[in-house]
C-alpha cells in the first residue's frame, strides 16, 4: 500500500524548500554586490509581473513575482543578458555609471556571481553542521562483521572481519563511504581492495542489485554488497567541529552528485532519473510527511544541488558569467559583447530544453504517461 501526502502538503513543502533557497542565493549576489558599493536596482523572488514588493530608501525594489521558479538581483546597468558594458551604459552619466557592476574589476564581478552558489554551499554546511552537532557522525569502520550468502561480498570470497580499504581505485574508511560508492553502482564490477590479517589483498567484485519501494510508491535500483558492520558506531561532535563535518558530507554529497551525473552522461543510468520543480515538489511533500527532520535534510541535499548546478560554464547562470570572467581575466579585455549574447541566446535555448526534458521526466514520475497510454490502449 502506498501513501500520498497530499496536495496541499506537497504545495507547502515545496514552498518551505525552494522559497528560502531562492531567496539565500539571491541574497549571496546581494550582499556581495552591496560590499563593493554596486547599486542593485531590484530583488525578486520570481519571474514574471510582480505581485507585491516594495522600494527601500537605497532604490531597491523588493518584490515577489507571479512564477516562483527561481529569483535574481538586478544590478544597476545591467541592459543585456550578458551584463555588458554597451552603448546605453556609456551613456549613462558619470557618477550613475560608477555605481554600476560593469564598472568594478574583472575579480570583483567575479566575486559577486559566485557569491550565490557560495550561499547555497553555505546553507548546507550550516544544516549538515547542525545535524552532525545533534546526532553525531557515522564513523562505524569499514570491517565486515556478516557477510550475507550468495551475495557479491559472498562471490568475490570476503569474509567476517576483513577490513575494506578502497572500492573502485576510492578509498575508504567507513561503512557510510562503502555505502556511497555502492549504492550508485549496481552490477558494475570494480576492485576491492581489503586488509585480511594485516595482509593486504584484492579481489574483483560485481556489485548486486536490488530494487526498492518505498511508502510512497517511489522504485530505487541501488548497489548492494551483501555485508553488515560489526556494530554502528556515532561519534560525537564538539560545536568547533560542526562546521567541519557539514562541510564534509557537504562534499560527499556533492560527490554522489557528481558520480550520478557522470553516469547519466556515459549511459551507465538513464536520462529518466534526471528530475526538475514537479518531482522536487513531489519528494518535498513525501519527506514533510515523514516530519521536519527529513524535510530540513532534503533542503540541504537541493541547496548543494542548486550551487552546483549554477557553478556549470552554461550561459545565463552564474557559472557562465564566470567562465567569460576568467576569459577577460586572461585576454585582458571583454569578450565582445556580440559574441556574449550569442552564447547566451544558446544557453537559454539550451535550459529551456532540459526544463522540457525533466518536465517530461517529472510527469512520467506521477505516473502520468503510464496512465495515458492505459486509456489508448
Amino acid at each position: 500500500m502506498t501513501h500520498s501526502p497530499g496536495f496541499l502538503l506537497t504545495v507547502l513543502a515545496f514552498a518551505l524548500v525552494i522559497g528560502p533557497l531562492i531567496f539565500l542565493h539571491e541574497m549571496g549576489h546581494y550582499l556581495a554586490g552591496r560590499l563593493f558599493g554596486v547599486k542593485i536596482d531590484a530583488f525578486s523572488i520570481g519571474f514574471g509581473q510582480e505581485v507585491f514588493g516594495f522600494t527601500d530608501k537605497r532604490g531597491t525594489r523588493w518584490k515577489f513575482s507571479w512564477m516562483p521558479l527561481g529569483g535574481y538581483v538586478k544590478f544597476a546597468g545591467d541592459m543585456n543578458a550578458a551584463s555588458q558594458p554597451g552603448a546605453d551604459w556609456l551613456m549613462l552619466p558619470p557618477e550613475e555609471r560608477a555605481k554600476t557592476l560593469q564598472a568594478r574589476p574583472v575579480w570583483q564581478r567575479a566575486i559577486v556571481v559566485a557569491a550565490g552558489p557560495i550561499a547555497n554551499f553555505i546553507v548546507a554546511i550550516v544544516i549538515l553542521g547542525g545535524f552532525a552537532l545533534t546526532y553525531g557522525v557515522d564513523a562505524t569502520p569499514s570491517v565486515i562483521g556478516i557477510v550475507a550468502p550468495k551475495s557479491a561480498a559472498a562471490s568475490a570470497g570476503l569474509k567476517t572481519g576483513d577490513r575494506i580499504t578502497s572500492l573502485g581505485g576510492r578509498g575508504v574508511t567507513t561503512f557510510a563511504d562503502l555505502a556511497q560508492y555502492t549504492v550508485l553502482r549496481p552490477d558494475e564490477r570494480v576492485s576491492v581492495r581489503f586488509e585480511r590479517d594485516g595482509q593486504p589483498l584484492s579481489r574483483d567484485v560485481t556489485i548486486g542489485a536490488l530494487v526498492q519501494r518505498d511508502a510512497f510508491g517511489n522504485e530505487f535500483r541501488k548497489g548492494l554488497l551483501g555485508i553488515g558492520p560489526v556494530k554502528p558506531v556515532l561519534r560525537p561532535v564538539s560545536l568547533i567541529e560542526a562546521p567541519f563535518a557539514g562541510a564534509k558530507m557537504t562534499g560527499e554529497i556533492l560527490r554522489s552528485t557528481l558520480d550520478g551525473l557522470g553516469q547519466i552522461l556515459t549511459g551507465r543510468r538513464s536520462v529518466d532519473e534526471l528530475g526538475g520543480p514537479l518531482r522536487i515538489a513531489k519528494v518535498s511533500g513525501e519527506q514533510l510527511s515523514l516530519g521536519a527532520p527529513a524535510l530540513i535534510w532534503m533542503i540541504a541535499v537541493i541547496s548543494i544541488n542548486l550551487g552546483f548546478i549554477n557553478l556549470l560554464p552554461v550561459p545565463v547562470l552564474d557559472g557562465g558569467h564566470l567562465f567569460f570572467y576568467a576569459i577577460e581575466a586572461i585576454r585582458r579585455r571583454p569578450v565582445p559583447l556580440h559574441v556574449q549574447e550569442w552564447a547566451f541566446r544558446g544557453g537559454l535555448a539550451a535550459m529551456l530544453a532540459l526544463m522540457l526534458m525533466v518536465t517530461f521526466n517529472d510527469l512520467g514520475s506521477f505516473g502520468l504517461w503510464k496512465n495515458l497510454t492505459g486509456l489508448i490502449g
